[in-house]
């Protein structure tokens, strides 16, 4: 019989048809026919399963019950019922028992993993390379490896991945514990640049082996690796298994260490795959909080503390965030930990934003940056989530466009892509996405929030970041909108806000909500979206969220007046006095203008020129900054007209 092999592209597929069964029988017997009792045995045997088919036509080529014939094979006598083993695991082992001495290098080799080298296989097989080399040709010429290079640089790979399985199953497991025990021993005193590099690799082997101390250190570097490279669901794989293999220890207070550290290392794993405001993140948190009060270590404390305080602002909970954020500066302060304090600052800053305090929110934004150090402070990237450098520069950005800074936001914004981008962080670099998208729209560039968007996107379905995908599914909605296709922009902002509220976040709703409402009325539909705002202000109410508060009553405003119904001037009147009066509360001269801008249009359409003209006049004369920006040409724009009829 001569080779069969050949390189082919593998094609993953359901359960085959008779006639597919048929077609791989030929392939593998290289177009010779098998009696037909043997193919309805196969076809009866395998139901259908490609490698089923594939493994039991080579085993009854290889058993004696069959002899080539002209054309085909035929049978060597009467076929035995029971000659085609029932399953994948009996149809290997009989292939592997027949390779005698191959057989235990296969299942050292499936001990190793799905793939390895002939170095490592080697140093743990203490076979000479010529001894090796002949083993290894015959499990390649079986088809069970495949080969890449030659030794002693080549490496090999299991077929599949159930041909590995066969092969490690069929150890006794005593006989696996003690391979794997002695893998990762050669590993660690042979190979430190693979552990280095893959140290999950050694955990794998020291768990399989027993060694369970050993494993959990090997699971929490591996872990906080992943962490760096931002790979996060890797890193929730690794850390969550180190956990899971803790638990079989004894309960003492090292445990209990031990657990602290994997908890407050997988929380930002968590936030970067589940979101800010997933239960998963609330329970690695607390259990940090309770671990620490069992110990009393204070900077595992902050950390545990810090994880809180983002789940519930991301959670909308912002008295419960500010008593947090209230919290972590004072142990800051205690400690005098510039680092803390760091974090603290930005903590509090962020949460005294989402409430409408925006000049306090900038102090303390502005003392956190005054603490960053790119180098210093660029592990917190990994240890919270997000590099506290950006969070303070993009918040600081948005403060100071409110308080009616405009440019120098716009430059505060650049300055955190700029850092995150830099770094190569990429949730932070999500982050900064974002919020440069929001200046963008505050500016009305819509071309520019297009550009944001699509970057945003991509990153977060590469990176598989649920939140920050479900943000820029709205954010591109609400940029369609705008462009005569509000339809289509609306149905994919729902789209977004239910992948958000999917998450468990409700941050930011009140700004979604204004957004969906603001499409509403560019397709006419003005009672769902005053139905939207409702609902947006019933939120501030309830959570307190306020920093878009005025822009909610001017929307309504503004939808009221687009109704036209009966008694909508006085409503929409009453709407942009609100409007106008909570931006003076907030300090927030950006919102204040847009107010101002809507009520003295109203004023100008109610023939009250001049009493139009005097309240946007000393509102845009404020204003030392941002001209070039939508709101100033709208408002300039008006106030020359009203200038122009008054004679001015």
């Amino acid at each position: 019989m001569g080779s069969t092999r050949s390189h082919y592209t593998q094609l993953i597929v359901s359960r085959l048809t008779r006639p597919q069964v048929e077609e791989i029988v030929g392939w593998v017997t290289g177009g010779k026919r098998l009696p037909t009792a043997v193919v309805e045995q196969i076809v009866a045997k395998t139901d259908g399963v490609p490698l089923f088919v594939e493994e039991l036509t080579k085993m009854v080529l290889e058993s004696g019950f069959v002899r080539e014939a002209e054309g085909g094979y035929v049978l060597s006598g009467p076929l035995p019922p029971l000659a085609i083993p029932a399953t994948l695991q009996d149809s290997l082992m009989a292939r592997l028992d027949r390779l005698l001495t191959a057989k235990g290098i296969a299942q050292l080799g499936a001990v190793l993993g799905r793939q390895f080298s002939f170095e490592l296989l080697q140093a743990v097989s203490h076979l000479d390379e010529a001894t090796l080399q002949r083993e290894l040709h015959q499990l390649v010429e079986a088809e069970f490896l495949h080969q890449h290079g030659s030794p002693p640089q080549a490496t090999y790979l299991f077929k599949h991945a159930l041909i590995q399985e066969a092969a490690y199953q069929s150890l006794l497991r005593r006989t696996r514990q003690q391979y794997h025990q002695g893998i990762g021993q050669i590993l660690a005193a042979r190979f430190a640049e693979t552990v280095e590099t893959q140290p999950e690799l050694l955990a794998h082997h020291y768990t399989e082996a027993g060694l369970m101390e050993s494993a959990i250190v090997y699971w929490q570097l591996a872990g906080e690796r992943a962490v760096q490279r931002s790979a996060h669901v890797e890193a929730v794989m690794h850390l969550t298994r180190g956990l899971a293999v803790l638990q079989t220890l004894p309960d003492t207070a090292q445990r209990a260490q031990q657990e602290l550290h994997l908890q407050t290392a997988l929380g930002p794993a968590l936030i970067a795959t589940k979101g800010y405001a997933a239960s998963e993140v609330k329970h690695t948190y607390a259990r940090a909080r309770e671990l620490c009060q069992q110990s009393g270590e204070t900077p595992e404390l902050f950390s545990a503390l810090r994880g809180l305080w983002v789940f519930n602002e991301a959670r909308a909970e912002y008295q419960t965030a500010r008593q947090l954020g209230e919290r972590l500066l004072t142990l800051a302060q205690t400690l005098q930990d510039s680092t803390l304090l760091l974090e603290a600052y930005r903590a509090l800053g962020n949460t005294l934003f989402w409430l409408g305090e925006f000049a306090s929110a900038r102090t303390h934004l502005e003392q956190g940056m005054a603490l960053y150090d790119p180098q210093q402070h660029r592990s917190l990237a990994f240890l919270y989530g997000t590099d506290p450098g950006v969070v303070c520069l993009s918040y600081t950005a948005w403060a100071l466009g409110l308080l009616g800074y405009v440019d120098q936001a716009l430059q505060k914004s650049d300055e955190a892509l700029a850092l995150a981008q830099g770094m190569s962080h990429f949730h932070s670099l999500a982050l900064a996405l974002t919020w440069a998208i929001y200046l963008h729209q505050a500016r009305g560039e819509l071309q520019a929030v297009q550009e944001r968007v699509e970057a945003l996107v991509a990153l977060a379905a590469e990176q598989r970041f649920p939140y920050w995908l479900a943000l820029g599914t709205i954010l591109g909605g609400w940029a369609l909108s705008q462009q005569r296709q509000a339809a289509a922009g609306i149905a994919q902002m729902h789209q977004g806000l239910a992948a958000y509220r999917a998450t468990g976040a409700e941050l930011f709703r009140t700004y979604w909500l204004a957004l969906l409402a603001e499409a509403y009325g560019t397709a006419g539909q003005v009672q769902e979206g005053l139905q939207v705002l409702d609902e947006a202000l019933a939120l501030v109410d309830r959570n307190g969220e306020r920093y878009w508060e005025a822009e909610l009553y001017r929307r309504k405003g503004e939808l009221l007046l687009q109704s036209g119904g009966w008694g909508a001037e006085p409503g929409a009147e009453v709407c942009l006095q609100q409007a106008l009066a909570v931006a003076r509360r907030q300090q927030a001269k950006a919102l204040e203008l847009r107010a101002a801008l809507s009520l003295s249009r109203l004023w100008h359409q109610q023939g009250k020129r001049a009493e139009g003209y005097q309240l946007l006049a000393e509102v845009y004369g404020w204003f030392t900054e941002g001209f070039a920006t939508a709101d100033f040409q709208e408002a300039k724009a008006l106030l020359d007209a009203l200038s122009g009829e008054d004679g001015r």
